[in-house]
């Protein structure tokens, strides 16, 4: 029996049980019905309208005075102000839009004629699956997206000759109201036309194709009309203007050079290249002994799980699932996973499905490098870019300042300017200052200077705006002005509540990761030495972390009380994670605040949305405490997962999928702190396991297996070389793979020694010192 696999003994009753397969841009969630088989299509760049420039002309004349009401207290009359200045105008940026659904009739199949059902999606090749017995006749499906060849495949099969009768149809929206026009290209093989809406928006084009052995195939109307086949294989392509002048012709080709290829070698070369990725990391939680939930379908074991039941498999699948979507929705040349990865059903879904980026677009690529899938994160990179023209107009029409800007939210069309008039949230721009420290991250993994290189003007215009933009603000310190914590209210003396301030926690703290980022990117190029220093005096003017009166991280300049103690966001821990100002050995009172403030917001009901919980987990295991990681790990599972694994904010968000993996990741690798930390929050119900795979700053990749709570051994293979420092409880020593050498013994819990370049080293545990 396959490990890497969810199943089902049912089809999917609704969409939050279907099963999602993708290439990174074409997208669709399987239901695995019988008798009436439907695939829900979505395809990345189809969102309503086209680009617009919505910067407010009040903004850059009104600033002084919401910057003069926010210094006098005047918390309320500035966000009266920011509301009318500062939004824009529209207000609301474009969103995402399905493509329509896939539907398969089977003709003669009844829902209680069916037996033996099962349906499934092999995660470790990308296929979903779905077999039954009708009338003794046993069938079985495949599908699968194929990144190679662009086109979703559908293969249907079964064991007796000409049993095969169906017909398919494409729909977008009930009775298609949101279809221009379905036309017949021949006997085989239907396209069907369409405008996103909106002014600008970009017109779609899906093509159907159908090769069918044995039986009859022809177009009729709207239907695609197979009978007596013994095997069909349907192959879909889509696309848009936004890609490509002629997507018609496009879709077509690929359809037909589909066809002509033949689905053995599509499936060939599509499982190919998702192993090439997929089979980096491996992950084994718990003994030989836990391997019988496996044979249970995965609703019953989340459902045990719920009750109380542990199952360490179902951490092991959940972590590969994130891995598994974020490969089949963010491949290099896509555009990044929003907020709904690439799967969306609603014209109008929640929150739009933009790319939220005041946290939930940073999460879903917090695992990218940590687990080995480096490639998924350049979409990110593709955006930041695309961001950076209507960014510096943003910086210069709304703030008067140079460099670029975004605040929190952004959409297909890169657009910078606020989003809604939402207060403890759109008046907030440190948007692009976050997602430019993901091309630090990438470096700090890859240490490849010539990315660096690439990417130091960008680093280096998001420092730019804030260079410009900060104030002087209390106690000699530089601020940002008007900003928030997102998405939090805090409550003034007087008893009246507030959102815009200057200089909030995170704020300070995703500057100074993003100042220490140019300075230290500057010196690794040798460039812009006198920048650099500028870089380090602005740095060290930041306000710093401060501890409340509940020993708290504060998360505002004053030591409010909040409106929300239990809020989902927990913004002024950034300095703890992503970020590393907060450290257990290098600053041990924060981290100790730290720990009080997720204790406080889990005392009020915090964490009870997904990506919320998944942030938790990733705070527990910087944190260094695997027991609360794994406590939250199984509220993550019991509290916010879906029938199909999918995260449920609630509705569905993909985020707390990525974040979820990203923070088991945590719990067993870290080395954001100078050294690779091994198994720092593993918890107790984690005895034995071992995961391959892994990736640490620095250049290094590591496998890492243990037994009876401890290190048992681990292997290490170093891209670039130089010091390097392993931590791990209890005693081990360092040996070079190649010769057996001792090069390292530990001591109180660590050990350094010079790695080559290339070079490849074995961690032994259980060693005395």
């Amino acid at each position: 029996m396959r490990k890497d696999r969810l199943w089902y003994r049912q089809p999917a009753a609704n969409w939050n049980e279907a099963l999602p397969v993708g290439n990174g841009r074409l997208g669709g969630m399987v239901f695995g019905d019988p008798v009436k088989e439907k695939i829900q299509l979505n395809e990345e760049t189809l969102w309503h309208g086209g680009p617009r420039d919505r910067h407010n002309p009040s903004a850059l004349e009104q600033l002084p005075r919401i910057r003069g009401l926010i210094r006098e207290g005047k918390v309320q009359e500035a966000q009266r102000l920011a509301l009318l200045a500062l939004t824009a105008v529209p207000e609301n940026q474009r969103h995402y839009t399905p493509l329509g659904d896939l539907t398969i009739t089977f003709e003669g199949h009844r829902s209680d004629g069916i037996r033996d059902y099962v349906r499934e999606l092999d995660i470790g090749n990308g296929i979903a699956r779905t077999e039954y017995t009708a009338d003794g006749i046993r069938y079985s499906r495949e599908v699968f997206a194929s990144c190679p060849d662009q086109v979703m495949t559908v293969r249907l099969e079964a064991d007796k000759p000409a049993a095969l009768s169906v017909t398919v149809r494409l729909l977008r929206g009930p009775k298609n109201h949101y279809l221009d026009r379905i036309e017949r290209l021949s006997p085989v093989s239907l396209c069907y036309r369409g405008r996103s809406g909106g002014e600008g928006g970009v017109d779609f084009r899906a093509v159907l194709r159908a090769e069918n052995a044995g039986g009859t195939a022809d177009v009729i109307g709207e239907y695609l009309v197979i009978e007596g086949a013994d095997r069909i294989t349907l192959y879909f392509a889509a696309a848009t203007t936004y890609q490509m002048d002629n997507p018609e012709e496009t879709c077509i080709k690929r359809t037909e050079a589909a066809a002509e290829r033949g689905y053995e070698s599509i499936r060939r070369a599509h499982v190919s290249d998702y192993r090439s990725l997929y089979d980096r990391v491996t992950l084994r939680l718990g003994g030989p002994e836990s391997g019988w939930q496996e044979a249970l379908p995965t609703d019953e074991r989340l459902r045990r799980v719920t009750e109380g039941e542990d199952d360490p498999g179902l951490v092991s699948l959940y972590f590969q699932y994130g891995r598994y979507l974020l490969i089949s929705s963010s491949r290099p040349g896509t555009l990044p996973a929003n907020l709904q990865g690439i799967w969306n059903d609603q014209m109008l879904p929640p929150w739009d499905s933009k790319f939220t980026i005041n946290i939930n677009t940073e999460m879903n690529y917090w695992h990218a490098e940590t687990c080995n899938l480096a490639e998924c994160h350049e979409p990110l990179f593709d955006l930041i870019e695309r961001m950076r023209e209507p960014g510096r107009r943003t910086a210069r029409v709304m703030y008067g300042c140079r460099g670029f800007t975004a605040h929190h939210n952004t959409d297909l069309w890169a657009d910078t300017a606020p989003q809604s008039s939402y207060l403890p949230a759109t008046y907030w721009p440190m948007g692009a200052a976050w997602l430019c420290l993901h091309l630090w991250e990438h470096y700090q993994f890859s240490q490849d200077l010539e990315f660096l290189g690439r990417v130091y003007n960008t680093l280096k215009e998001a420092a730019e705006f804030f260079l410009d933009f900060l104030i002087d603000g209390p106690d000699g310190t530089l601020v940002t002005c008007p900003s928030v914590s997102p998405e939090n209210s805090f409550v003034l003396p007087g008893g009246e509540t507030g959102c815009l301030t200057m200089g909030p926690s995170m704020d300070n703290q995703i500057l100074y990761a993003l100042f220490t980022a140019c300075i230290e990117a500057s010196r690794a190029l040798g460039l812009d030495p006198d920048l650099g220093k500028e870089w380090e005096r602005v740095r060290g003017r930041l306000p710093q972390p401060k501890i409340g009166r509940y020993g708290q991280i504060r998360e505002w300049i004053e030591d409010y009380e909040e409106k929300t103690p239990g809020h989902r966001h927990i913004s002024h821990l950034f300095g703890l994670h992503p970020g590393n100002q907060f450290t257990v050995r290098g600053t041990p009172e924060l981290a100790a605040a730290a720990r009080v403030t997720l204790n406080r917001r889990l005392a009020h009901g915090g964490g009870h949305t997904g990506w919320s919980r998944a942030w938790i987990i990733n705070f527990w295991a910087r944190l260094e405490d695997g027991e609360l990681a794994y406590e939250n790990v199984l509220a993550l599972l019991r509290k916010s997962t879906l029938p199909n694994l999918l995260d449920n904010h609630p509705p569905f968000q993909i985020d707390g999928n990525f974040g979820g993996t990203a923070g088991i990741a945590e719990m067993l690798l870290q080395s954001h702190a100078g050294e690779l930390h091994l198994l720092p929050a593993l918890p107790s119900a984690w005895p034995d396991g071992e995961v391959r795979g892994l990736r640490a700053r620095g250049g290094y990749e590591a496998d890492v297996f243990w037994s009876g709570g401890r290190l048992a051994w681990a292997n290490l293979r170093a891209r670039i070389g130089g010091p390097c420092r392993i931590r791990c409880a209890g005693t081990f020593r360092v040996y070079n793979a190649a010769g057996g050498e001792l090069l390292a013994v530990s001591r109180d819990g660590e050990a350094e020694f010079e790695a080559d370049k290339a070079g490849s080293y074995r961690v032994e545990g259980g060693h005395e010192g």
